[in-house]
């Protein structure tokens, strides 16, 4: 009867083992990351899964007004109709753009006289209440410009932004915030400079 002969463990034996954990584990991060980049990352909206776009990460990433400023002084200034559901950009007494958007529905978005005073390039929110259904977990949110006004700070939380969970645009949708297709969004974002006045008004629909 043959005996099999078991190669002895020599030292070398485990740094060897221990690189090859490490490659393959780094191989795997980079393939995951990669397939994430690629699929989105998947958050949930009232009970939905949803997955957001990937995300140009050469893009700055925030941008903060730390003074009280009393308005841009471009003459930029963007208006909020809530009745009608929209956006509208003015330079001047000029119009140079509009947008059909979603405010809030399960949360009231304000009205009154407010600045732009943070920008963040993407982020991820979150809030609402699992047991109503109305809980919602949004990773890479894009293009979000935070409003306030010494009454309302920006840390409340209102803000203009993109949105990739619905597409039920000209109807209210938010918990409060200004929801707006991803790409008009991005053009808000790069058109308004921090402190541009946003002028809030109206009665937003039942629905």
């Amino acid at each position: 009867m043959k005996h099999k002969t078991h190669l002895p463990i020599t030292p070398w034996h485990i740094p060897l083992f221990v690189l090859c954990f490490v490659i393959m584990a780094t191989l795997s991060f980079q393939i995951i990351r990669k397939a994430n980049k690629e699929i989105g990352m998947q958050g949930e909206f009232h009970g939905n899964i949803v997955y957001a776009p990937p995300i140009d990460e050469s893009s700055s990433i925030e941008q903060v007004l730390y003074k009280d400023v009393l308005g841009d002084s471009t003459g930029k200034r963007i208006e909020v109709n809530l009745g009608s559901q929209r956006v509208l950009a003015f330079e001047g007494n000029t119009k140079v753009n509009e947008f059909v958007v979603s405010t809030g529905l399960w949360g009231r978005t304000p009205t009154g006289t407010f600045t732009i005073q943070r920008k963040v390039r993407s982020q991820t929110m979150s809030g609402g209440n699992r047991a109503i259904g109305t809980y919602y977990y949004l990773p890479g949110v894009q293009w979000v410009q935070y409003f306030g006004n010494s009454q309302i700070p920006w840390s409340r939380g209102f803000s203009f932004h993109g949105t990739y969970w619905h597409n039920n645009f000209g109807h209210p949708m938010s918990h409060g915030c200004v929801n707006m297709k991803t790409p008009e969004a991005q053009w808000l974002y790069d058109w308004a400079p921090m402190g541009t006045t946003v002028s809030i008004y109206g009665n937003a629909p039942a629905s």
